[in-house]
């Protein structure tokens, strides 16, 4: 276990005589590639809103670029950093683990992207700033001792999948409503924050053995692979059925329809997933997690016409 003085101040062996990153290590570490779920879940937001985008455009824009390359590349950064004694074991061609980021300079972009993060996120307004408060603290807690939440295979998917997906579906339907959110978005983006905790289980899939050796519980760990899987496909599969539910409730019955589709799609993507648990996780999440956040998009365009019920 690392305490935080611990996270903070041990000295890496890097094997690397650089003193500063190189920009593409630097982009690297924030992973462009993550950035696209809290983006397409903030877009979601808007939608759901109800409200023109072409009255206030750039609010638009600057909750993309909040969400994605600055919330959650810092979160991507902090984490890298909290992980790195776990990346050596898992994933030594890390940008920090193998020295291209050298030194604590991993720390050092982790914080000051959370600043910015802060003061992007005050131009937002309120609802927008209070939001990117809650998404970067929460990042901190997830890596970060004395919490680091990320032990456990409940809490840290839990507040991955919240963050990811139901706080900025909450973010952009709030800054362009300019208040809160009518209840059906809240309970909508509630649902798919809560299927994304099985989203963020399969992630683990790639980091089982760092994380049996350092005391991480993720799912995979205490449940071995093949009961998580299952687990995983369970959690993400019957919020959407809620979901369905609802937007018949709703009398939007041709987008529960269009849903239950992309849902009946999964459950194949999840019969091959099940066969080989480990292996097919990198395909699933490349498969199965486009029909899942399809299925968001679908959700939101049908609140976007119930004009805040």
């Amino acid at each position: 276990m690392y305490s935080l003085i611990d996270t903070m101040s041990v000295t890496l062996d890097l094997h690397s005589a650089r003193r500063t990153p190189s920009p593409r290590a630097v982009l690297t570490l924030i992973k462009p590639i993550t950035w696209f779920p809290p983006i397409w879940a903030y877009l979601c937001g808007v939608v759901a809103s109800g409200v023109p985008v072409s009255t206030a455009p750039w609010l638009v824009l600057a909750g993309m670029v909040l969400a994605g390359p600055v919330v959650c590349g810092m979160s991507q950064a902090a984490n890298d950093w909290c992980d790195r004694h776990v990346d050596a074991i898992n994933e030594p061609h890390r940008p920090i683990p193998s020295g291209a980021i050298p030194g604590r300079w991993g720390l050092w972009i982790a914080i000051v992207m959370s600043g910015l993060a802060l003061a992007l996120g005050a131009m937002l307004g309120p609802w927008g700033f209070g939001a990117t408060v809650f998404g970067v603290a929460a990042a901190w807690a997830y890596s970060a001792e004395p919490f680091r939440l990320k032990r456990s295979g409940i809490w840290g998917p839990g507040l991955v999948g919240l963050c990811y997906e139901g706080l900025p579906w909450f973010t952009g339907a709030a800054v362009m409503a300019a208040g809160a959110p009518a209840l059906p978005v809240v309970a909508i983006a509630l649902l798919y924050a809560l299927g994304a905790h099985g989203i963020m289980t399969l992630n683990d899939f790639k980091a089982l053995e760092g994380d049996r050796q350092t005391g991480v519980n993720s799912l995979p760990v205490t449940l071995g692979p093949e009961r998580a899987a299952r687990v995983a496909c369970w959690v993400m599969a019957l919020p959407q059925v809620a979901v369905i539910a609802a937007l018949f409730f709703w009398d939007r019955p041709w987008h529960g329809a269009a849903i239950a589709v992309l849902l009946l799609a999964q459950f194949w993507a999840m019969r091959v997933l099940l066969s080989d648990p480990k292996g097919r996780a990198p395909w699933y999440n490349a498969t199965g997690v486009t029909l899942y956040v399809s299925g968001m998009m679908v959700a939101a365009f049908a609140l976007r016409g119930m004009g805040g019920l």
